[in-house]
């Protein structure tokens, strides 16, 4: 095999992508190794969205343009919602090479948008070491329900959304929440 040939096989998968004023949506190059790998990947501080439709994030359904290609930096992009949960990339690596997981109901906020869903780790949940240790800049929620702080009508239900943890100012557990007072 010479070196120009690249043993790794690719394939487009359609995704919204959220930043702090637009969401694009189209289509994102991965590899085996899904959105999450691509994602994560740290050798990389880009992504490229093809056949990309941009909305501003306060008028979510009105079309402002269309590129054959967009290109962003990921330390500015909040969220990746995908449509099934499979996209995200090969169980192992979503779950980092756990098989023994806890479901952990919860409430993720950043500046710009609510996350509802649910969080797979192994064991306990580790607010701290989850934000601040190894190199998964985007952590996946499953069965997510994303919504934009001040424009409740941007909502978008989710198989797998990846967020990024430097762009994460709250994480709730639902199961924590206080019981009203009767």
């Amino acid at each position: 095999m010479t070196m120009d040939t690249s043993p790794r096989t690719y394939r487009f998968l359609p995704a919204d992508v959220l930043l702090s004023g637009y969401r694009v949506v189209g289509k994102i190059m991965i590899t085996s190794n899904g959105a999450m790998g691509m994602l994560n990947d740290n050798t990389r501080s880009a992504i490229e969205v093809h056949d990309a439709r941009l909305a501003r994030i306060h008028m979510p359904t009105k079309l402002v343009d269309h590129f054959e290609l967009t290109r962003m930096m990921k330390s500015q992009v909040y969220a990746v919602c995908l449509t099934r949960r499979e996209d995200l990339g090969p169980q192992a690596l979503v779950r980092a090479g756990y098989t023994n997981i806890v479901e952990y109901p919860i409430r993720v906020t950043t500046q710009m948008f609510e996350i509802e869903g649910v969080m797979e780790l192994p064991g306990r949940f580790d607010f701290t070491g989850l934000m601040t240790d190894g190199t998964r800049e985007f952590i996946p929620i499953f069965n997510a329900t994303l919504t934009a702080i001040l424009i409740p009508n941007l909502r978008i239900e989710s198989g797998g959304i990846l967020i990024n943890r430097r762009q994460v100012d709250l994480i709730a557990l639902l199961n924590q929440r206080v019981k009203p007072e009767s």
